[in-house]
C-alpha cells in the first residue's frame, strides 16, 4: 500500500489571516496606527499544504477543514484554487463565520501578536474527516486549543484529536500534528493523549518542553541538552518514529532508536526579518519535504531551516516561501551558524 501513496493530506485549522503591521506593540490604554495591512490564508491546514505546494510543486496535497460562505470562506478556497491543493473534502457551511486571526506583528521586532475568532473552526469535529479513498502518505493536523469540538472528548475518546488521528491511521495514513504555544497545562492536557497516535512530532523548544514538564527555555535562552532530554522523555510517551524539536539557534531530531541528528540555523539578517508568522509551519513542510523526497535525516533538518528563514522575509504565513532549491540556495548565501553543542542529556 505504501508504495501507492503519494503526498500529503492536511486537516484542521484554515483561517484568514488579516496581518497587520505596527511600529511596535502598545501599550495598555495606549494608541497605535497601523503601518501596513493585508489578508491571507492561515492556520496550519492551510500554510502547511501551501508551503509543500511551493516548496516542491510536482507533491500533491489535499485538505480537509471547514469554512463559512462568506468573503473570508472565499479567499480560503482561492488561495487553495491559487496553489493546487485538492478541497474535495473542505466543508463551507453557509451557517458559520470563517475562523479570522488578527495578525499583529511589530515592525520594531518582528514579534507577533494573534487574537482571533474561531466560529467555523469551532464547528470542526472528527465527522468531518472522511479518509475513504485518500491516497496520501502523510496527515498533517492542527491547530489544538483552536477547535471547540475537536479540543473536547469524543466518543469515548480523551479528544475529537486522538479521533481523528486513529482514524487516520486506520486508514493506512502516517500522522504528525502542529501545534501552537498556547499555556503549558493546556498543551499537556491536549497533546500527551495524542501522542500515542503519532508518527512523527515537529515543535518548537517551548513546546516540546512543555509536553516532557520539564525546562528547556530556562531565562528565555534555549538549553540544548534539556531539548534533547525533553525529546527522550516525550519518544517515550509516544509512538513517533521521528521527533523534532526547532529554535532560534538550531533543531534537534531524535529517532526511536535513539540516534541524534542536530543542524544549526541560518544566519539569516535580522534587518531582513519582516514577521516570524508561519515560520514554523515552513519550518514542518521543509522538513517533510525533505522526508518526501529521501533525504538523509540531518539534510531534513536543513531543509526545514531554510524554509523557515525564506519565510522572515513576509509579515504573511507564505509569501516569501519559494522553491526548496531557491530557499536552499538562500540560506548557502546567509551562511549557517555554528554547530550545536548537545552536551550530555
Amino acid at each position: 500500500m505504501g508504495s501507492i501513496r503519494s503526498g500529503f493530506v492536511t486537516g484542521g485549522t484554515w483561517c484568514v489571516d488579516h496581518n497587520m503591521v505596527l511600529p511596535r506593540w502598545p501599550e495598555e490604554e495606549t494608541a497605535t496606527r497601523i503601518v501596513s495591512a493585508s489578508a491571507q490564508g492561515g492556520g496550519a491546514g492551510c500554510n502547511f499544504a501551501v508551503d509543500i505546494r511551493r516548496l516542491a510543486p510536482e507533491i500533491p496535497v489535499s485538505t480537509i477543514g471547514l469554512c463559512g460562505e462568506d468573503p473570508d470562506g472565499r479567499l480560503l478556497r482561492g488561495v487553495a484554487a491559487e496553489h493546487g491543493i485538492d478541497t474535495t473534502r473542505f466543508h463551507v457551511d453557509p451557517a458559520l463565520r470563517t475562523h479570522r486571526t488578527m495578525a499583529f506583528t511589530s515592525a520594531a521586532n518582528g514579534r507577533r501578536t494573534h487574537i482571533f475568532e474561531a466560529d467555523s473552526s469551532d464547528h470542526l469535529s472528527p465527522d468531518h474527516f472522511d479518509f475513504e479513498g485518500v491516497t496520501a502518505r502523510m496527515l498533517h493536523l492542527g491547530l489544538p486549543g483552536t477547535h471547540a469540538l475537536l479540543d473536547g472528548p469524543w466518543l469515548g475518546d480523551p479528544s475529537g484529536w486522538v479521533t481523528v488521528l486513529r482514524k487516520a491511521r486506520a486508514a493506512g495514513l502516517r500522522t504528525n500534528m502542529e501545534v501552537m504555544s498556547i499555556p503549558r497545562s493546556d498543551l499537556r492536557r491536549m497533546i500527551l493523549p495524542c501522542l500515542p497516535h503519532l508518527d512523527y512530532l515537529v515543535v518548537n523548544d517551548y513546546e516540546i518542553g512543555a509536553f516532557a514538564d520539564m525546562p528547556t527555555v530556562p531565562g528565555g535562552e534555549t538549553s540544548v541538552p534539556a531539548v534533547l532530554a525533553a525529546l527522550r522523555r516525550v519518544m517515550e510517551l509516544g509512538s513517533m518514529e521521528i521527533a523534532v524539536a526547532h529554535f532560534p539557534g538550531g533543531a534537534l531530531a531524535l529517532e526511536r532508536s535513539g540516534a541524534v541528528q542536530s543542524h544549526p540555523s541560518t544566519r539569516f539578517p535580522q534587518a531582513e526579518v519582516k514577521g516570524t508568522n508561519g515560520a514554523g509551519d515552513a519550518f514542518a513542510a521543509g522538513f517533510f519535504c525533505g522526508q518526501y523526497r529521501g533525504v538523509p535525516l540531518r539534510e531534513c533538518l536543513g531543509y526545514a531551516h531554510a524554509a523557515a528563514a525564506a519565510s522572515l522575509r513576509s509579515v504573511d504565513t507564505y509569501g516569501a516561501v519559494e522553491s526548496i532549491e531557491a530557499c536552499l540556495a538562500l540560506a548557502a548565501r546567509n551562511g549557517w551558524r555554528e554547530a550545536l553543542d548537545v552536551g550530555a542529556a
